[in-house]
């Protein structure tokens, strides 16, 4: 079992006991390690204690997210900075695909993949020359293929693992210097300006669907704004999972709400630290 599953299960149990506030020994006991080990475990995974970890994932820690989202994002637009999202050091610059090239279905495109580990969980990343065209955490990476060939029958699949594993390296190691990503997104006109508008979410920080309606300038989409999210097929670098309802609690996440809990709680721990480090204490396989 990797760091991450050991957390995602801690996660979960806390999720299904939090009335009765599990002990740091209850939950240590529940994935079969001492008190010690479990402590030493979530610290070097999330760079914090369990219980600053759950404090994060509160519904008030939630709100004071989303009242202080509003005035990062307001400032951020009135200095110009409404371009590409920033995503920890990462510049994300964002394609969309012609209508042409949606009616096409792929053909003529070559598409390389590969299977890698994450602080998340195992993830299948697709690229294109164009950028990355899909990201999803795989607990079963034949599935997660089978459905994104779907999305592009026509297009030649090619796995290259020594490829792709740069991407991943990219995406979630560490490095001083600011790089640019670039994904091709394949969606409607909305879709692809709600999508744009997720990078534009600091990292640690959260908004509402109605705050993104407000954003696109669709205010009363917020229905069709949570659809658009969760069709996103980019994990993680479209980063849906911080959109949560308007009264905190956190909701639904297409891979899974115990991962969404894990990726919110983990950027708030490094959104916290004052140097702005973030850890690069696991490994990929």
């Amino acid at each position: 079992m990797s760091d991450y599953d050991r957390i995602e299960k801690t996660i979960r149990y806390w999720e299904s006991h939090f009335q009765e506030q599990p002990s740091l020994e209850e939950m240590a006991q529940f994935i079969h390690l001492s008190p010690f080990h479990f402590q030493r475990l979530f610290q070097k995974w999330a760079g914090v204690s369990p219980k600053q970890f759950i404090q994060y994932l509160t519904a008030e820690h939630a709100k004071r997210r989303l009242l202080e989202s509003r005035s990062v994002l307001e400032a951020a637009y009135d200095a110009g900075l409404s371009g590409p999202g920033r995503l920890h050091d990462l510049m994300v610059s964002v394609e969309a695909m012609t209508p042409g090239e949606v009616k096409a279905r792929g053909k003529g495109m070559t598409i390389e993949w590969g299977i890698h580990g994450t602080p998340f969980g195992k993830a299948l990343v697709a690229v294109t020359p164009r950028g990355i065209c899909g990201l999803s955490f795989a607990e079963n990476p034949k599935k997660v293929l089978a459905e994104f060939k779907i999305q592009w029958p026509q297009a030649k699949w090619i796995e290259n693992s020594t490829g792709t594993l740069k991407i991943i390296h990219q995406l979630f190691g560490t490095g001083a210097r600011k790089r640019e990503v670039k994904v091709l997104l394949k969606g409607t006109e909305f879709q692809i300006k709600v999508w744009e508008a997720l990078l534009k979410i600091p990292a640690g920080f959260v908004q509402s669907y109605q705050d993104v309606a407000q954003v696109i300038q669709k205010p009363k989409a917020s229905r069709a704004v949570g659809t658009a999210v969760g069709q996103n097929a980019v994990a993680y670098l479209i980063p849906c999972h911080r959109v949560i309802r308007e009264t905190g609690i956190l909701g639904d996440y297409r891979w899974g709400s115990s991962r969404k809990k894990a990726m919110l709680g983990w950027e708030a721990a490094r959104s916290a630290n004052s140097n702005g480090l973030v850890s690069d204490r696991f490994g990929f396989i």
